[in-house]
């Protein structure tokens, strides 16, 4: 990624490339004319850059005729993207809204793609970020759990970059302490973040709510990545999250295809059978409270059956009977 400022007409080669790509990134077809009395060069000349792009891997093509111009069209990968400053300011905003609020399905990919393009960013397009950034007050569930976005790219960076980690912690009970750990990955249950890392000091593994982090840097000590006890970093959540809790099995059948429920289910509780095209079946040993399942199965906005566990059976059946008297019992139409 590329932010382009201020490229003056008829630069040298290297910048009026970058302004030439610029303007075939924008989703139209370009006159040969026009890219020539834009770049303030000869029609050759575009020609030559056209080439240029395409040696670079630039899918450019080329139609005939009066009316011909220049389209930059889809390839077998994606190149660089070269965007002016409005349009780098408005992807770095949109990446840290939805990585501060745990937007199920884009959340790591999001951090990752923040972490990468803010690195890039010039200091005064990062300047205009974060101005945007406490000027906006986003309209969230109030959980409590909301997360400075610098903390994830601060954490995600130095996971991919196998960099030593530092921070101060808040236990659950209030106790404070600081760590120095070798981080694996961030995962996101839907609702909280956490930090699957190596804890140097006490020589194990842990995981770290996100929320209750705070000062983290990278300390610039490179580590080899260990390997993790046991299944990936969100089984590892998982069995951590159970770990001295109570669990129950949970077994529902959703008439519904596997792909429309997975979007409206948090991952925590881990995949879903495909049965056929239409249905799909939810066997997993859950600890969240029988409320908060009752609940995001109402969201999944489709028929399921609950086979277990029995208090689920039970609480939907009441929290049926309450909703049909708060209508009045009045039936659909």
């Amino acid at each position: 990624m590329t932010s382009t400022h201020g490229t003056a007409a008829g630069a040298d080669t290297p910048a009026r490339l970058f302004q030439l790509l610029s303007l075939l990134q924008t989703p139209r077809e370009w006159p040969g004319a026009e890219l020539s009395e834009r770049l303030g060069v000869s029609r050759r000349t575009v020609r030559r850059d056209i080439d240029r792009l395409r040696d670079l891997g630039y899918p450019v093509r080329a139609s005939q005729g009066a009316a011909g111009g220049y389209r930059l069209v889809a390839g077998k990968a994606m190149p660089p993207l070269v965007l002016d400053d409005e349009e780098a300011v408005a992807i770095a905003v949109g990446l840290r809204a939805g990585a501060g609020h745990a937007v199920e399905g884009i959340e790591e990919a999001s951090v990752r793609a923040l972490a990468k393009l803010e690195q890039v960013l010039p200091a005064r397009l990062r300047h205009r970020v974060s101005a945007l950034q406490i000027a906006t007050t986003p309209l969230t569930s109030g959980d409590g759990a909301s997360i400075a976005p610098e903390t994830l790219t601060v954490m995600a960076s130095a996971a991919a970059g196998h960099e030593r980690l530092r921070f101060a912690y808040r236990a659950g009970d209030g106790t404070e302490s600081r760590r120095l750990t070798e981080p694996y990955r961030l995962v996101s249950t839907g609702r909280r973040w956490y930090l699957v890392a190596f804890d140097i000091d006490r020589e194990d593994w842990r995981t770290f709510r996100v929320d209750r982090v705070s000062d983290p840097f990278a300390t610039g000590a490179r580590f080899v990545p260990r390997e993790l006890p046991k299944g990936d970093a969100a089984e590892f959540i998982r069995e951590s999250m159970w770990r001295g809790r109570q669990t129950y099995d949970v077994d529902i059948t959703f008439a519904a295809p596997a792909v429309f429920v997975a979007a409206r289910l948090p991952a925590v509780l881990g995949p879903l059978e495909v049965l056929d095209d239409d249905s799909c079946r939810l066997r997993c040993a859950a600890s969240d409270s029988i409320e908060w399942l009752a609940v995001r199965l109402a969201l999944t906005d489709c028929e399921f059956t609950v086979r277990e566990p029995s208090d689920l059976v039970a609480h939907l059946s009441s929290l049926a009977e309450r909703l049909s008297r708060a209508t009045g019992g009045a039936a659909r139409p």
